[in-house]
């Protein structure tokens, strides 16, 4: 089985036309959602909805940001993608999705940014999460 390789996004954007970054951003965005579609429903709800809210968020960033904002996501697919090809694979574990951030990360992080992280953590753990998601098709 051919082993999943990463795609690296140090892309330099700014020589890029608009159309053609905004095609990079686009594909990028996309690729998560569908990589989505492979985590517990409640967590892809969660993750659906923080990746939107994101990229509506930083539309309008600068250039510097956006390469920063382009790696990162790019970073996160490529753990997901990994991680999902590793769930399908040996579907007898349980698979954990996701991922440490040693404490230098979080330094880099602005406070917004940790608050941020520091809820998404708070509501990815609840043992009773918010969602009140059925799986297509089926009822309760």
């Amino acid at each position: 089985m051919e082993r999943y390789q990463p795609v690296c996004l140090d892309i330099a954007l700014s020589d890029t036309s608009d159309d053609e970054t905004a095609s990079i951003v686009f594909s990028l965005y996309k690729r998560i959602l569908l990589l989505h579609r492979f985590l517990p429903i409640d967590l892809r709800a969660l993750g659906d909805q923080y990746v939107k809210d994101e990229f509506r968020r930083n539309k309008t960033a600068a250039p510097e940001e956006v390469t920063v904002f382009m790696r990162e996501w790019g970073n996160y697919r490529d753990t997901l993608q990994t991680q999902v090809l590793e769930s399908a694979r040996d579907r007898v574990k349980k698979v954990e999705f996701g991922a440490e951030l040693s404490e230098g990360d979080l330094k880099l992080f602005q406070d917004e940014q940790v608050g941020q992280l520091y809820e998404l953590m708070l509501e990815s753990t609840k043992p009773n999460r918010q969602f009140d998601i059925q799986e297509e098709g089926f009822k309760k």
